[in-house]
């Protein structure tokens, strides 16, 4: 019951349960973690919403400008978090995952930056739940990169780089953009797009390997910008776009190699 959640990490700093949750479907382990923006301007508001049930929303925490952490569901419960989503062929994502709510207000309130105390707590949270679950570095994700066509979050001004150097999830240095670069855009068709595709599924997102650069794939192109090349996020296929995710690939499949987990 919900009276019954505990705070389990001792970053926690208050507990209030929120009753949308239900059982974990496939698994009882979770082996995802997604970060979220709250999206909205009053962050009381924001926790208001993820523990009212007629929201049909909530996250396993919510983490608070100034690093103050609170725990709305228990992680080995389902939390409502991800929405319509897909990742590596899956589809219950929910299932899957601890979703981690971060205060902000988002692209469409001004989109302010993340407090570095904000991004310590994220990080240690980050750091609590792998002692108590086996997450992948590559499955470390952002809500926009389970759901590329419908959320932004938490977007190109959240520091992936940060969070990969202190052990979460999983970064490579962008390649360079480079202006003279081959770029393919809405609507064109091309081998290099489908072989672009193809990468771009080998690492989890739901995209088809067509070949035509439709509104799906732009989608997750931009979404896999704003995780991995933050320095421009437009859709566009480029040279420091794919030269990225061939390096990100690399990684993780030499991590896989090494035998090395999260």
């Amino acid at each position: 019951m919900a009276s019954e959640l505990r705070p389990e990490s001792s970053v926690v700093a208050e507990v209030r349960p929120s009753p949308n949750h239900g059982e974990r479907s496939g698994t009882d382990a979770p082996d995802t973690i997604v970060l979220h923006y709250t999206g909205m301007p009053d962050d009381q508001a924001a926790i208001r919403l993820l523990c009212n049930p007629s929201s049909q929303v909530s996250a396993h925490y919510v983490v608070l400008p100034d690093g103050y952490i609170i725990q709305l569901v228990a992680e080995a419960r389902r939390a409502w978090h991800a929405g319509t989503s897909s990742w590596a062929g899956e589809s219950d994502i929910n299932s899957r995952s601890i979703g981690i709510e971060i205060a902000n207000s988002g692209h469409d309130h001004g989109y302010p930056a993340f407090p570095k105390r904000q991004v310590a707590a994220v990080t240690a949270l980050c750091r609590s739940i792998f002692t108590r679950h086996r997450i992948p570095a590559e499955r470390v994700l952002a809500h926009s990169d389970v759901a590329p066509a419908r959320k932004r979050d938490p977007g190109e001004k959240f520091p992936w780089k940060t969070l990969a150097d202190s052990g979460i999830g999983l970064w490579v240095k962008p390649a360079p953009i480079d202006p003279m670069g081959a770029i393919f855009t809405l609507g064109e068709t091309n081998p290099a797009i489908e072989a672009t595709q193809t990468l771009l599924a080998r690492y989890g997102y739901d995209v088809t390997a067509s070949g035509y650069l439709d509104s799906v794939t732009r989608d997750v192109v931009a979404a896999f910008q704003r995780h991995f090349r933050p320095q421009r996020v437009d859709g566009f296929i480029d040279v420091s776009t794919v030269s990225t995710l061939r390096d990100l690939l690399a990684a993780r499949d030499a991590r896989l190699s090494a035998g090395k987990p999260g």
